[in-house]
């Protein structure tokens, strides 16, 4: 019986050993994902913010980011996206996994975790399929404050009123998790 029961143990960390092990493979694959789909939707934004404003930059999260993050997961073959707990535009609502990992971001947050460095990964059952799912929090700059703080400005306010009607991605604080990352990645 006692034998029956470290072969059992063994196996078990047998198993979640590689599955740690092919999360890690695969998230070193996706981290160069993020960086890029990040760093051009940045690019935009200081450009429009240059440019334009903030309203102009609203222009960019809204014209221009799912462009780019269409590009970016065909050139990873991933999907990649925004999602947050407090939306601005609702067709990037998390799913219930995303939830639950934002959820978790909140509470690391709360326990003195640094919001640029925090991510999640894991290889799940969705659809029927084995995905790879990953998160990496997206931290509240100074520069966000002007279209997601409590107060903004007046033009920057009616902007987002006829693009984002149901807006609730407000009251954000310098260092807060305005949202996160998100990629799937089917496994084959």
């Amino acid at each position: 019986m006692r034998r029956y029961f470290l072969v059992l143990i063994s196996t078990m960390l047998l198993i979640s050993t590689v599955h740690a092990n092919q999360v890690n493979v695969h998230k070193k694959k996706a981290m160069p994902a993020i960086k890029e789909f990040a760093g051009k939707l940045k690019g935009e934004m200081k450009s429009a913010m240059k440019s334009g404003g903030p309203v102009a930059a609203i222009q960019v999260c809204s014209d221009k980011a799912p462009g780019i993050a269409q590009a970016v997961g065909s050139k990873y073959q991933i999907k990649i996206a925004r999602t947050s707990l407090k939306l601005r535009n609702p067709e990037n609502a998390p799913d219930a996994w995303e939830q639950n990992v934002l959820t978790q971001f909140e509470e690391r947050k709360k326990k003195g975790e640094d919001v640029k460095k925090m991510a999640y990964a894991d290889i799940v059952d969705m659809d029927g399929k084995k995905v790879f799912r990953m998160m990496k929090a997206i931290p509240t700059g100074q520069v966000c404050l002007k279209c997601h703080a409590d107060k903004i400005n007046s033009k920057v306010e009616a902007k987002l009123k006829s693009l984002y009607p149901t807006d609730k991605a407000r009251g954000f604080k310098l260092g807060d998790i305005r949202g996160a990352i998100t990629i799937i990645k089917e496994l084959n």
